[in-house]
């Protein structure tokens, strides 16, 4: 063995030693070893960085943007709703939202996916009367299986098709990963969904209640053209029930009504006064999709140069309805942020109204909901005079709220992603996803410039609110990747690749390439459990490609086992984002996930690996 080679392996022990320690994060750890390689001399200089243009890099922030257009615009919201049985069985729900969770991830970034579908897999276990984590484990483990069906599903995926274009044999294609994959995923969730979630500790959430605001009182808006024109408000409340939001009052011809009675038929122009949780206001919205916010408005300023102070008195409001299509293009609506404000005893605004304040005029603010304890408010939202303790939810630019917080002495609280749904940006943000995937599948551009392309369709076409566009984009995993692919490169050019596939083709499957090709798909799995499946897939790809050189056998087989095991990380709670997004609210210990996890590990075996050597014969 050479000095180089026994760098590099020093070298990569040494950092996963650190990936499996978790005292530091791993892009630091991944950057450490990058400038290690570079002045150790096994990689140049010059190529420090070249991780950054990796295509495979690329397409995974282009992914994660996309992504966001899907969440902001509550595509996904109205995807949950229309396939998600609200009255069904155990089973059935199980069945139905670990599917939702599997094909989402295969066309989205997993983590995302598992992010917006959390809240409704809280609202299951609920229903079904089972612990929290009883319900979200499966989810995870879904929308983590869902990540090996596409090429994009996953980052270890784009890892794994780019490290076969780099060896001289071309990318996979888009769905290359489902041959095997969509079997194996298909069968982790009805395993998972029937058997596996008994498996699964029924623990209390370690979270507790959270942060809970209480209810908010809004004011909702009945179009023309309105699917809810006609219904009762019993039957408009059933519609919504599983938001958890109450009519509490109705406002027609200027008349409001205080408790309506349930009877009542809704009208073209009602306003009706909702109750509800502030995390459920936007599902309560997306159900009918065209109805709105009362105060919900489009805040355009009248002067060209918004820093002048003198904005805050020469800003108009254009309602929802009064904005035509060629006024969408000049709408600031990727400046405005939804943000809840708590009102102070000292509070100058305490015994006002928002029209006594002039929100609109002099702030370009919008009062979209008030949470008040008592009573809800007997006058319309924009008459009511606030008090100490309110809960205020505005609307406006960032910079505007600021000014109302300065001015008046109310106090920002924690910060959500409260999404108000948009129909029609959500089609359009469907549609880019689909487009993009569809010039991919179709050979017209590799992966990257194809999705790169979507993110400039969403970019002109504002699904994603531009202050967005580079915070959707998770920053240390471009880092990690960038950093180790160079050290993957390095363990080609010195050798060490080579002579490790030469150790585990000897000692362990003594030239047997099933065993082998076992092998592989086994130590990926176990690496991908304590460090990040991103970063095994690099380690993995380059002795994957030594295996399969050394037998004289297809590689193909090799690098999809090293792309499955990369993506079946269900024994820790590190070893993928999901299982960590999971830990506080299924009240999980570390040692909860491999009773799931290892029994579903082994079935991906058994059933991979028969795959493999049939569909790409050794």
């Amino acid at each position: 063995m050479t000095t180089a080679q026994l760098m590099i392996f020093s070298i990569l022990t040494a950092t996963m030693g650190l990936f499996v320690w978790g005292r530091f994060r791993h892009d630091v750890v991944a950057l450490a070893a990058l400038m290690t390689c570079v002045i150790a001399g096994l990689v140049p200089a010059g190529d420090a960085f070249a991780g950054f243009g990796h295509p495979a890099v690329i397409t995974v922030a282009c992914v994660l943007i996309l992504s966001q257009g899907l969440q902001s615009t509550g595509a996904v919201d109205w995807l949950a709703r229309s396939i998600l049985p609200s009255k069904a069985g155990r089973l059935t729900s199980m069945l139905a939202l670990m599917g939702l969770g599997m094909v989402l991830s295969g066309f989205m970034n997993n983590v995302g996916a598992m992010a917006l579908l959390m809240p409704i897999a809280i609202q299951l276990a609920a229903r079904l009367e089972l612990a929290p984590g009883q319900v979200l484990m499966p989810l995870a483990f879904a929308t983590i299986l869902g990540g090996m069906t596409t090429v994009i599903g996953t980052p270890p995926n784009l890892i794994v098709s780019g490290f076969r274009a780099e060896a001289g044999l071309g990318q996979f294609a888009m769905f290359d990963f489902s041959r095997v994959g969509v079997a194996v995923a298909v069968a982790g969730v009805i395993f998972v969904a029937t058997v596996g979630w008994r498996l699964v500790p029924a623990r209390k959430s370690a979270a507790g209640d959270g942060f809970d605001t209480g209810s908010y009182f809004t004011e909702l808006r009945v179009p023309r053209k309105s699917k809810a024109i006609g219904l009762t408000l019993l039957e408009f409340e059933s519609e919504i029930s599983d938001s958890d939001a109450q009519i509490v009052g109705l406002v027609r011809n200027d008349v409001r009504m205080t408790a309506p009675h349930g009877g009542r038929r809704i009208h073209a122009g009602d306003i009706l006064v909702l109750q509800a949780d502030v995390d459920a206001l936007a599902e309560a919205l997306s159900i009918f999709d065209n109805i709105k916010l009362e105060e919900d408005a489009v805040v355009v300023p009248d002067v060209d140069d918004p820093a002048d102070p003198t904005a805050r008195a020469q800003t108009s409001v254009v309602g929802e309805d009064e904005v035509n299509d060629d006024d969408r293009g000049h709408e600031h609506v990727d400046d405005v942020v939804l943000r809840e404000l708590a009102v102070l005893p000292g509070s100058t605004i305490v015994g006002r109204s928002a029209h006594d304040l002039q929100l609109r005029t002099r702030y370009g603010l919008n009062l979209l909901a008030v949470s008040r304890e008592g009573h809800p408010p007997r006058t319309r939202l924009r008459t009511l005079e606030l008090r100490s303790g309110d809960l205020l939810l505005m609307q406006g630019a960032p910079d505007a709220v600021s000014a109302f917080v300065n001015d008046t002495g109310c106090v920002p609280l924690g910060e959500r992603e409260l999404r108000i749904p948009d129909k029609r940006k959500a089609i359009i943000a469907g549609a880019i996803m689909l487009g993009s995937i569809g010039v991919v599948a179709l050979g017209l551009l590799p992966v990257a410039p194809a999705f790169a392309l979507g993110v400039l369709a969403s970019m002109v076409l504002r699904t994603v609110p531009l202050r967005r566009l580079y915070t959707s984009v998770d920053w240390p995993v471009i880092v990690l990747l960038a950093a180790l692919l160079p050290v993957a490169d390095a363990m080609q050019s010195t050798g060490a690749a080579n002579q490790l596939a030469v150790f585990l083709v000897d000692a362990i499957a003594q030239g047997n390439p099933t065993v082998a090709l076992a092998v592989v798909l086994v130590t990926t799995m176990f690496l991908s459990d304590v460090m990040n499946n991103a970063a095994t897939a690099a380690v993995l790809c380059p002795i994957a490609l030594g295996i399969s050189a050394t037998l004289g056998v297809n590689p193909d087989s090799f690098l999809m086992a090293v792309a499955i095991g990369a993506s079946c990380a269900f024994l820790t709670p590190i070893g993928h984002q999901n299982n960590t997004l999971i830990l506080g609210p299924g009240g999980f210990r570390f040692g909860d996930y491999w009773k799931l996890g290892l029994p579903l590990e082994v079935l991906v075996v058994a059933i991979s690996v028969p795959l493999l050597l049939m569909l790409w014969p050794l």
